[in-house]
Parts: structure tokens; sequence; C-alpha cells
């Protein structure tokens, strides 16, 4: 996993595609505290789907960001 700065992690294992809505996306984070998500009037990402997941049997949330392009929506 490579460290990101902030508490935000990348997932060396992520898959070619998103798992929960099965497409491409930009991106995906790994996250173990305190989550937020906006995507009001984002200019990058218009659609972010969460996946939990165990790590070493620890409890995490996969976010998978997909772009504008990806989700065909401009």
């Amino acid at each position: 996993m490579r460290e990101q700065p902030g508490t935000m992690n990348v997932p060396d294992d992520a898959p070619d595609r998103c798992p929960v809505c099965e497409t491409a996306y930009d991106s995906v984070s790994e996250h173990d505290a305190g989550l937020l998500v906006n995507l009001i009037e984002n200019e990058r990402y218009r659609r972010v789907c969460f996946d939990p997941v165990l790590v070493e049997g620890e409890a995490r949330v996969y976010f998978y960001h997909h772009t504008h392009e990806q989700t065909d929506t401009r």
C-alpha cells in the first residue's frame, strides 16, 4: 500500500474495474477513519463507489473515484 498525505492510502491490490458498478475508475483510495463525501459541483469526479473490505483483519473502505466521462454524464 502506498501512503498518501493525510489518512488516505492507495491499495496495491486494486482491481482493474470497480467491484461495485463494474466500470472503469480514475483512482482508488483506502480509508480507516472519518469519511466525508461531497461531490456537489465537483469538476473532476461525478461518482464515488464505496466498497467495505477487510485488510489484514481490520475494517477499511475502498473509495473508487469515477470521472464524469467514465460515468457518461458530460
